[in-house]
């Protein structure tokens, strides 16, 4: 198995707290991996740590040729890791002081150095393709939840990211625009991008992953196909999880 990202020994503690309590992952190119679980059993951490947004107190990320030590990582390698990767928040985390337009930029012009007149053509370019062609000028703030969160995740392909992460990028949405932004995380699934997908929609995950892992107490429990996970699970922990989850 070829793996375009392994994770291993990934520690993370918060005081007293281990979040993180040994992770191991393999994911191979174009590989869509969703991964399912109770809250505050560490999955958001997961991909917090793989970019740094959080810090991890032990293990290693590779990402391709970049092998970062997690306890030692200084910050040019911190941004080559930054560099590969492409983080959707919860919460949207735009600029509100940015149009929508400007908050695409952004990562081109401060982390790949991009000039603004090339950074503003790629932006052009990933606002028609998340279908908001015509909203390049509009803020935050007079956007739905579902726009804003739709530039959110144009922000993460400009980057042409190989690895993109996605943190619950439904819930904090309307039930009214859950839809559309699963609908364009389908579209850049069906390009085979490599993804990691931490989600409540369980559907959305039978649906969209080549493989669902099951996290708990800041372990992985079980992982397998969709169709194993959801339908003959073999840990009694993922089955009393999906039961309770409907």
């Amino acid at each position: 198995m070829s793996c375009e990202i392994e994770i291993s020994g990934l520690i993370k503690t918060f005081g007293d707290n281990t979040v993180l309590n040994g992770i191991d992952l393999c994911l191979t190119p174009g590989e869509r991996v969703a991964i399912i679980g109770p809250s505050g059993t560490g999955k958001s951490t997961l991909l917090r740590c793989l970019n740094f947004l959080d810090r991890p107190d032990a293990g290693r990320i590779t990402l391709g040729d970049l092998t970062v030590d997690a306890a030692r990582a200084d910050k040019p390698e911190i941004l080559a890791l930054r560099r590969r990767t492409g983080f959707v928040f919860q919460n949207y985390a735009l600029f509100a002081n940015m149009t929508a337009r400007q908050n695409i930029m952004e990562g081109l012009t401060t982390v790949r150095g991009w000039t603004p007149e090339k950074a503003r053509a790629r932006a052009d370019e990933i606002l028609g393709q998340i279908g908001l062609g015509d909203r390049g000028d509009s803020y935050p703030s007079g956007m739905s939840g579902g726009q804003q969160q739709r530039v959110g995740i144009g922000r993460a392909m400009a980057l042409d990211a190989e690895l993109m992460l996605f943190d619950e990028p439904t819930s904090a949405l309307d039930p009214e625009w859950v839809g559309e932004v699963l609908d364009l995380i389908r579209k850049i699934a069906d390009g085979r991008q490599t993804m990691l997908i931490v989600t409540h929609e369980m559907q959305f995950a039978r649906e969209i992953a080549d493989r669902v892992i099951f996290m708990e107490g800041g372990r992985i429990v079980e992982q397998g196909p969709p169709s194993q996970i959801f339908g003959n699970a073999q840990d009694d922990r993922t089955r009393a999880f999906l039961r309770r989850v409907g």
